[in-house]
């Protein structure tokens, strides 16, 4: 019995998907994005098809708006960093050279000569590494915009080819799979961004009571970097609470460090990302935490999408099994 030529042609698919992704690891994470980004902005491909609009123009249209998103989350950090660079340098001249601080009665005494010339050299190897590597990430990201394209462009005859070498019975199962990997997709970043504005919402009366004068800035850096894996806001908290104490403000350092860790880079996390996840992608909030920061520690920045992706898929499996089972009854022997 001769194999159906489809099947040996998805297996030939598959090996060479799988030789490719070898090959093609160093980019691995941009085409990963690139696929999501592209399953994400489907549907606005499909509404500007229907109002008339070519197939060029629809994904091109549809590329350009993931662009200017993409510019748009990044664009307060800039601006703020720009803006507030020369308050920012003023700050350094602020911190002593000797730091004293008194806890639990007794008196320390940090001298701060070595730690600058340590932080001024991490700096500057930091600045030569992020040079270094623009051009590589400007080649990503051309790289990224060329993939969402394409995948937008050729977007029919990439589900025919997926669908071809799928057995018509369990293809309904392959459009569920199909449609829980969309909305999973677009739960993810729009809960990434009402994390993001819930994190500017709850830092304002934080850095506020505080005593900051810069609370708008101060909230917008620690908006933009919900985006950071895992670290997120910590990254900056980090940085204020070394402030205050290197000027020697030990009370105000642990209140950046207690307060501001719990309500700026704790509690947004935990009160809007679950509850968001169960009414968006019907994932039970304690699965899309899991999903999220085991993908995240495991992965990086990949693994924040990828990680709740495998959960979703994951539990559209078991309802299909589920449903499968209930389906077909067992015969008893």
């Amino acid at each position: 019995m001769t194999l159906d030529r489809r099947y040996v042609f998805g297996g030939l698919f598959v090996l060479t998907g799988v030789a490719a992704a070898f090959l093609l690891r160093s980019v691995l994470g941009t085409v990963f994005f690139a696929v999501t980004v592209a399953y994400l902005l489907w549907p606005v491909r499909q509404a500007l098809v229907r109002r008339g609009q070519s197939f060029r123009v629809a994904s091109g249209v549809a590329t350009v708006g993931a662009l200017l998103a993409a510019l748009l989350v990044l664009s307060p950090l800039v601006v703020v960093v720009y803006l507030r660079f020369d308050a920012l340098a003023s700050l350094l001249d602020l911190i002593p050279s000797d730091v004293v601080f008194e806890l639990f009665g007794m008196t320390y005494r940090f001298t701060l000569a070595e730690v600058s010339t340590f932080a001024v050299a991490y700096l500057r190897r930091l600045a030569t590494a992020a040079a270094a590597a623009t051009p590589v990430l400007l080649v990503k990201a051309t790289l990224f915009v060329f993939l969402v394209y394409s995948l937008l462009y050729h977007g029919e005859k990439a589900q025919r080819a997926a669908l071809a070498v799928v057995p018509s019975s369990y293809q309904p199962a392959a459009r569920a799979l199909n449609e829980r990997a969309r909305d999973t997709l677009f739960a993810i970043y729009v809960l990434q961004a009402a994390t993001a504005v819930g994190t500017f919402v709850l830092a304002l009366p934080v850095f506020y009571l505080l005593g900051y004068e810069a609370v708008v800035t101060l909230a917008t850096v620690a908006a933009v970097l919900q985006f950071v894996p895992i670290l997120g806001p910590t990254l900056l908290l980090a940085g204020l609470a070394a402030y205050q104490l290197a000027i020697g403000q030990t009370v105000a350092a642990l209140l950046v460090v207690f307060v501001g860790g719990a309500v700026v880079a704790w509690l947004p996390d935990v009160l809007i990302r679950p509850r968001l996840a169960q009414q968006t992608a019907h994932i039970p909030g304690s699965l899309y935490f899991v999903g999220f920061f085991g993908g995240a520690l495991t992965l990086g920045a990949v693994g924040i999408v990828a990680g709740p992706l495998a959960v979703g898929l994951f539990v559209e499996t078991a309802s299909l099994l589920t449903g499968e089972l209930h389906a077909v009854p067992v015969d008893d022997e």
